[in-house]
């Protein structure tokens, strides 16, 4: 373990000018006084780690050292051929050089590993679309994907809904996000002046996608935010999104089996606040929770799903619904087939 987070430090500090104590315990996940004696035993091994001192000091190496320690054990070599989405790659105009670079990679592994990319292929692959449902391929997705790569502002046309108007928006692309089959773009909007500038569009809703004519010729590219965390925003504004249409709530007695299924037939956000703010099982061993939900009708067709395993208590309406569910049911069955 110690030989693994020793390589590691000294190729961050080539990878990087310099790096306080702080920063390289955050990435190597240890304190900072193991960093200074990892620091101290890299230098008795030979490696020229010098450390600056004051407020504003940290770890360098010396006059341009350069560690050759960067082969691959098998199971990097391998990690390393799992980390695409082929689908996603050919969607977004990447199979070509995705491949060359797989190439690359393999030509100069050492001869045992040469067998990583077939290994690693044949036990794992990610399907991203999700069940039921046709994926489609935007058609504007390789030139959006090319301005997030180069940092290009662009000037987009986007329809929120099939009767709307096109509105156009100039928009710095920072990322995209490939979520069950559909991708979405999180780009920031320049003349946004207030607070969160930063905004999420799916990119089948772009009617058109270009630089113009000025950024074109001047070959301008937008400075991004170096704090800016595509994974950590995508997570916040998904979870937003998810609490923004469960504008409707309705109280349900759920069994055990109810609440074990529940988050596999409700958005799991509502779920987890449902379930986390329940009370302790009745005689019946039943759990009475209120559930945020989009709206009636879309609980009924949710809720139906659990079966004799849910109880709607509230609203009444949907609870009378429900019973002419059951006594339907209930004739339905009675008869002979």
């Amino acid at each position: 373990m110690r030989a693994a987070r020793l390589i590691r430090m000294v190729l961050l500090l080539q990878a990087r000018h310099s790096m306080t104590a702080a920063e390289l315990a955050r990435e190597l996940e240890v304190s900072e006084r193991t960093v200074t004696r990892d620091a101290q035993a890299l230098s008795e091994a030979g490696v020229p780690v010098y450390a600056d001192r004051g407020r504003v000091g940290g770890y360098r190496l010396v006059g341009g050292y350069r560690t050759r320690l960067t082969g691959l054990a098998r199971g990097e070599a391998e990690a390393l051929f799992l980390s695409g989405v082929p689908g996603a790659l050919r969607e977004m105009g990447l199979e070509d050089t995705a491949s060359a670079a797989r190439l690359k990679v393999s030509a100069a592994l050492l001869p045992s590993l040469r067998d990583a990319p077939r290994t690693a292929a044949q036990r794992f692959h990610l399907d991203a679309p999700a069940w039921f449902s046709e994926p489609t391929v935007p058609e504007l997705l390789p030139a959006v994907a090319d301005a997030v790569w180069d940092d290009r502002p662009i000037l987009a046309h986007y329809r929120r809904g099939p009767e709307d108007a096109d509105v156009e928006r100039r928009l710095e692309p920072y990322g995209l996000v490939l979520k069950a089959g559909v991708w979405y773009l999180c780009a920031r909007v320049p003349e946004h002046t207030g607070p969160g500038p930063f905004r999420v569009y799916r990119v089948d809703r772009f009617t058109s996608v270009q630089v113009s004519d000025h950024l074109a010729a001047s070959g301008e590219r937008f400075t991004r935010d170096a704090d800016f965390d595509l994974p950590a925003f995508w997570e916040e504004r998904a979870e937003e999104f998810a609490r923004s249409i469960l504008h409707a709530e309705v109280v349900v007695r759920l069994s055990a089996e109810g609440v074990r299924r529940l988050r596999y037939v409700v958005d799991p956000v509502s779920a987890r606040d449902a379930l986390s703010g329940g009370g302790e099982p009745d005689a019946q061993g039943r759990v009475t929770v209120t559930l945020a939900v989009e709206s009636a009708e879309v609980a009924h067709t949710q809720l139906a799903a659990l079966g004799p395993e849910a109880e709607v208590l509230a609203p009444p309406e949907l609870r009378a619904r429900f019973a002419r569910d059951a006594q339907a049911l209930g004739t339905l069955y009675r008869s002979s087939p």
